[in-house]
This record gives structure tokens, C-alpha cells and sequence, in this order.
């Protein structure tokens, strides 16, 4: 069975000797070449033949990002041609988030000034144009009207009804097949450049093979998220990159004793960060809500959201500070001293292991507390001095735990630090160093808190540069080219 394609111009590399073999093309739209020791050839991106007229999008990464971009720009622009490159499996992260139910966005940030208040980098920037052109409404509505029916939970974080990450994995690959968006896996984009014309000659590599790829394109769509690889090409284009750190991490603590908690989640404390890298009062180091004690020391939204705003504070100082925690934030200091003294006085001869009720306190925590103090729990409360209740209250208020490190957080692994938002226009997200180069996700300086503010920032960002995109290629802004797209493969051994 024959297959009907046209031959690309040829891109070589360079160095690289070549004779032309005689013989018909293969059914995958393949003219081989070869040399003693290397294979090479010219292959097309797709079998049927392309007009002179048409453009190639490549997009850098198969996340949310990427793909929502892919969908977005092909969906304006039909005869674009869109490739999406991705070195593993597309949307892995989206597989995983929340705990394999995909967390796709939040549904408690209508107004969207409080929106961006959630992303310590980006949270000024992003007061602007960018959630109003796609916002969280925006993306939930966009997933209903593709079947995904969604539910938004008492603490805003919006699920699939499934409670399954494949219902969006499902929907999002769907529409890309639907809208004949192209997908490479295993191959990793090396290098790219531009030449006079504007275009973007790009390398594609095969890490399990040696292959070699170059491709010309009309347009370029960067969203690697945090890898280093989306990094280097920004850069290799001009760009300059803020240092990356780990965000949306766990706390480490020095104390066994805290360690015997594990498992317990305490639904409401107030907890402050004070670290020597952060001279100055930082607000969002005091956070309130619910705290996760683990083996290791402590998780929970809490910690997360201050391992987010002081990612940077936590990097420069090894990941070392000091964390206050409030375990009763609605109570004062005195109504809590008040609370012990009257029980002292109405249950003297209870063991001071029965912990007050209106402290709302589980008894493991209650003694951890009383053990703290090096009070035993098996004394009655008509023997405790006033002074040793007022240490306990005070312990309660405010009780100091010693973070020596970092821990891991499954559901998002995040980082701060990437391409500034200041080369990049927020309203097309194309960077204002280089023409038809655009971002979108995680390689660009913005990070989110936990709660669905990082898939957020990719569904936005990727929308907006796909509209972008999509508006330049269906109008004909940029010069059409004559030379058909074409992609060369390379470096495979014989």
C-alpha cells in the first residue's frame, strides 16, 4: 500500500557526511541516508502533503500547559501544524496531583486580586490581565463543556467528580486527537536558535538512542515546567533565568518526641516561620490552618503554603529555622490560662492527663504538651502550681519547633525561580526578547501555594499563548514561508 508525502527541504547537521541512497520512500514518509557508521535522513512530520502556505508550531513539553496551549492554538488555526514534544509520558503530573484525582483548579477565587495573592512569585504581576483572560470559572467551564463534570470542595480545591486524574488526562488528550494536535514522546529539545528570517531551527535528541532531529519553525512554545531543559533554551534565546528552588515542601523536625504524633492532623493552628535570610517582617510567613504531624516532622496546607513564600528565605538558609506554632489561634493567652486554672479548680483530684474539653485538644497532643513542661500526666491537677499551668498556656500559644531540613511533598513538586515575568508580556505571553517565542507553566517565575493555583497558572498561561499563537497564524501577521517544514533525523547508529 502506497502512502501519499512530500519530501522536506533537508536541515543537516553539521560535520556530518552523507551520500544518497537509491530507493523508494518508506510508508512512514522517510529518504534514508547513511555512513559507515551513522544513520540519517529527512522525514516529514505527518504523511499528507502539506501546502507551502502553512506554519509549525512546536511546543516544548507535554504538561498542562503544553497541551492546553496545543489545544488552544490549533483550535483558532486549524492549518497550523502542532507538535508537542514531550521526553516521558504527557500530562504526568496531572496523573499524580491530588493524590490521583488531579486538583484542576480553585473555585474560591472569583475575584481575581485575591486570586493572585496565591502565588508568592507572580502574586503583583498577575493582578493584571492574565486571570482575566482565562480564569478559574474559565477553566472549569471549558472541562464541563468537554464532559468532565466537576465538583469544588469545602476548602475551594475543584476535582473531577470521578475522583480520577484520567477523567482530565482522558478529556485533554481526546480534544488534542480531535484537533489533530501532534504528539512525540521520548525525544528531548536540545538546542535552539533563529536564523534571519526570524524562524527557529530546533534540535531534538533521543536519550535511548543516537538520533539527532532538526526542526523549522514558525513558532515557539516553551512549558517544561520546572526541568532544566526548558531553562537552557530560554536562555540559548536570549532569556535570563532566576535561580530555581524547591517549593511546596515539608518540614523536617528535630524532636522524637513530636515523632510519636505522627498521623495526627490538627484542623486549625497559627504557624510562624522565622528564619536569619528574612530580616524583615514578611506577612505571609504567619499562616493559619490545618497542620499534619508526620515521622519526619510537619506537613499540612500550613506548612506548604509557608515553605512556599519563604522558599527562597528557607534555600538561603539551609533549609534551617524556627517555627512557632499557636495550637489554640482563637483564645488569648489569659482566657487560656483562665480555662486551666478553672479546671485545676473544679476537677482537683482528675490526673492532669484529662485535658480541659475547651481546649479542643487530642489527648496525645495534650500530653506531648504536659511532657514538654516535664509534667507528668499521672499527678493530679489539685498539685500543679499556677505557674505551671501558666507555662503550659504559654506553650500552647506559642511553642517553638526547630526545622533542620526539607522534606517531600507528592501531590506537587514545585519550584520557584525559572524565566522572569518581566521578559515575557503577560497578555500574549510571548517574550519581549525574541518575536513568536512564547511561555506558559512552571519554567516561568510564578509558582502557586497548594490548592490548585499551580495547574491554574499553567491552564491560563497556556490558553493565552495558544489564543496568541492561534490569532498570529489564522490572520497571517508573520511572512508566510515557501519551504515546506521539515525535520531531519540523525547520529543513529547503523
Amino acid at each position: 500500500m502506497s502512502t501519499s508525502f512530500s519530501f522536506p527541504r533537508l536541515i543537516h547537521a553539521p560535520k556530518l557526511a552523507f551520500r544518497t541512497i537509491t530507493g523508494s520512500p518508506t510508508t512512514e514518509g522517510c529518504l534514508p541516508f547513511f555512513t559507515k557508521k551513522r544513520w540519517f535522513s529527512a522525514i516529514t512530520l505527518s504523511s499528507s502533503p502539506k501546502s507551502s502556505e502553512e506554519e509549525l508550531l512546536m511546543v516544548v513539553g507535554g504538561g498542562a500547559a503544553g497541551i492546553f496551549g496545543a489545544i488552544r492554538a490549533k483550535t483558532l488555526a486549524p492549518n497550523l501544524n502542532v507538535v508537542v514534544i514531550e521526553k516521558g509520558k504527557p500530562l504526568s503530573k496531572v496523573k499524580i496531583s491530588g493524590g490521583g484525582r488531579c486538583n484542576v483548579t480553585n473555585g474560591h477565587c472569583a475575584d481575581n486580586l485575591i486570586l493572585a495573592e496565591n502565588y508568592p512569585r507572580g502574586h503583583k504581576e498577575l493582578r493584571g490581565s492574565f486571570f482575566n483572560m482565562h480564569s478559574p470559572m474559565d477553566t472549569m467551564a471549558w472541562f464541563s463543556d468537554h464532559g468532565v463534570e466537576l465538583k469544588t470542595e469545602d476548602d475551594g480545591r475543584v476535582f473531577p467528580v470521578s475522583n480520577s486524574s484520567s477523567s482530565i488526562i482522558d478529556c485533554l488528550m481526546s480534544e488534542a486527537k480531535k484537533r489533530g494536535v501532534q504528539l512525540q514522546t521520548g525525544k528531548v529539545v536540545t538546542s535552539a536558535s533563529t536564523d534571519a528570517s526570524g524562524k527557529f531551527t530546533i534540535k531534538l535528541e533521543k536519550r535511548s538512542a543516537n538520533y539527532v532531529e532538526y526542526v523549522e519553525a514558525d513558532y515557539l512554545l516553551i512549558a517544561s515546567g520546572s526541568s532544566p531543559q526548558g531553562h537552557s533554551l530560554a536562555a540559548q534565546l536570549g532569556h535570563s533565568i532566576v535561580k530555581p528552588v524547591p517549593s511546596l515542601f515539608t518540614f523536617k523536625i528535630d524532636d522524637k518526641q513530636l515523632a510519636e504524633l505522627s498521623g495526627m492532623t490538627l484542623s486549625k493552628v497559627k504557624a510562624k516561620l522565622k528564619l536569619e535570610a528574612a530580616q524583615k517582617n514578611i506577612p505571609q510567613l504567619t499562616q493559619v490552618g490545618p497542620m499534619l504531624v508526620t515521622h519526619w516532622g510537619l506537613s499540612g496546607p500550613v506548612i506548604l503554603r509557608l515553605s512556599a513564600w519563604g522558599a527562597r528565605y528557607l534555600s538561603s538558609s539551609d533549609y534551617k529555622g524556627l517555627l512557632q506554632v499557636d495550637f489554640v489561634p482563637d483564645q488569648h493567652i489569659e482566657d487560656v490560662k483562665s480555662v486551666l486554672n478553672r479546671h485545676k479548680t473544679q476537677f482537683p483530684k482528675q490526673k492532669l492527663l484529662s485535658c480541659p474539653p475547651e481546649l479542643g485538644l487530642a489527648k496525645r497532643l495534650w500530653k506531648y504538651m504536659l511532657d514538654r513542661e516535664g509534667l507528668s500526666g499521672d499527678v493530679l491537677w489539685a498539685s500543679v502550681s499556677s505557674n505551671s499551668l501558666s507555662s503550659v498556656a504559654f506553650l500552647l500559644k506559642n511553642c517553638s519547633f526547630n526545622v533542620i531540613g526539607k522534606g517531600q511533598f507528592k501531590d506537587e513538586f514545585v519550584t520557584a525561580g525559572g524565566v522572569p515575568l518581566s521578559e515575557i508580556s503577560l497578555k500574549t505571553m510571548q517574550s519581549v526578547i525574541q518575536s513568536h517565542l512564547f511561555f506558559a507553566g512552571e519554567v516561568l517565575n510564578a509558582d502557586g501555594i497548594t490548592g490548585g493555583f499551580n495547574f491554574q497558572n499553567a491552564w491560563s498561561g497556556g490558553y493565552i499563548a495558544g489564543t496568541s499563537i492561534g490569532n498570529l497564524a489564522s490572520s497571517g501577521i508573520i511572512s508566510q514561508s515557501d519551504t515546506k517544514k521539515s525535520v531531519t533525523k540523525a547520529c543513529e547508529m547503523a
